[in-house]
């Protein structure tokens, strides 16, 4: 009995030491939808996603891009690659889209310094299919969706019809497939129904599709939740040595004196709770997202399908929290 604890003990030290993580049975599916590119908030979102793959809270089941930016495929194989994920399906959108880049060149910085094997858009996967190919595959109302850029994939999603990996449309498979939808989108505090919010009207068409005929439950991260919550700077100020993460940071804060005390983490808590849920971190008030013909947006109290976050932890604590799952430093795995 002895030497079997013995051995017990020693295998856990071993994989606290190799960081090598087996997936747990409470691991959620995940699927990562981001315009990656015009803000570098997505880098710290994304620096979320695979800290907590590391602990076994979720499984990343493909990176896509709602922006077609022509190096953002390469920007996603940088990150993944990093976090000793390279093979993490990346999806690009197809089509008439959105196409913003970098107003900071960071993602330029991380694609010419860091090792990826898909170099441009055209060698990343349709994004379209891959929402197909992976929903259909998974089991029932389990998949998280996180968007944490414009709604594009999720309009062309509902829209899509019968294909070789399953004869349901679009809005019958995402009901069959799709636990939630996470958002990071609109604005709910006392500009709501004035505030023309970054992810709704850059591709407001998409918004309006998605929020209208969406049918499971989508969970909004709004702006008034993320402006103030400033990370960043820890691993700005680290001695934390050859990272995107830290690159993309270091190179955007000092170009805006908004950014100061750090950047504002918008996907970031929308991350956080697909991941974690929102119930140690945020209040939630229940309704259904209206989305206006302007872009702006309102909320139906007398709705039951959504919900919006509401602060509860304080800022400095949910910034600790936030900004220690940025620094989160990649793991060896078999």
């Amino acid at each position: 009995m002895k030497l079997f604890f013995l051995l017990v003990l020693m295998t856990t030290l071993i994989a606290c030491k190799t960081g090598s993580v087996k997936r747990t049975d409470h691991s959620v599916p995940v699927i990562f939808d981001t315009d990656i590119g015009p803000d570098y908030d997505d880098v710290g979102a994304i620096a979320l996603l695979h800290a907590m793959a590391d602990s076994g809270e979720c499984t990343i089941l493909a990176t896509m891009a709602s922006n077609k930016h022509d190096r953002i495929a390469a920007v996603l194989s940088v990150l993944n690659t990093y976090f000793n994920r390279p093979d993490i399906p990346v999806g690009v959108i197809r089509g008439d889209a959105v196409d913003m880049k970098a107003p900071q060149k960071w993602d330029s910085l991380i694609v010419a310094n860091y090792p990826h094997a898909i170099k441009t858009n055209e060698q990343a996967e349709d994004a379209l299919k891959l929402y197909r190919k992976i929903l259909a595959a998974q089991p029932d109302t389990s998949v998280t969706i996180v968007t944490v850029g414009f709604l594009s994939n999720m309009a062309n999603l509902l829209a899509s019809g019968p294909d070789e990996y399953t004869p349901l449309p679009g809005k019958a498979l995402v009901a069959k497939k799709v636990k939630q939808l996470v958002c990071m989108a609109g604005r709910f505090d006392g500009e709501m129904g004035r505030f023309k919010e970054f992810n709704v009207v850059k591709d407001l068409t998409a918004s309006k599709i998605t929020f209208d005929e969406w049918p499971t439950a989508i969970v909004f991260s709004g702006f008034e939740i993320g402006v103030n919550i400033h990370t960043g700077l820890p691993i700005v100020n680290s001695d934390i040595a050859h990272s995107p993460v830290k690159d993309a940071f270091a190179r955007s804060i000092p170009l805006d004196p908004n950014d100061k005390y750090g950047r504002m983490s918008w996907d970031e808590t929308a991350v956080l709770v697909a991941v974690r849920g929102y119930q140690k971190y945020f209040d939630t008030v229940q309704g259904k997202m209206i989305c206006y013909e302007d872009g702006t947006n309102g909320w139906n109290t007398a709705g039951a399908r959504d919900c919006y976050l509401t602060q509860k932890m304080p800022a400095p604590d949910m910034e600790k929290l936030i900004n220690d799952l940025i620094m989160h430093q990649p793991v060896q795995r078999k």
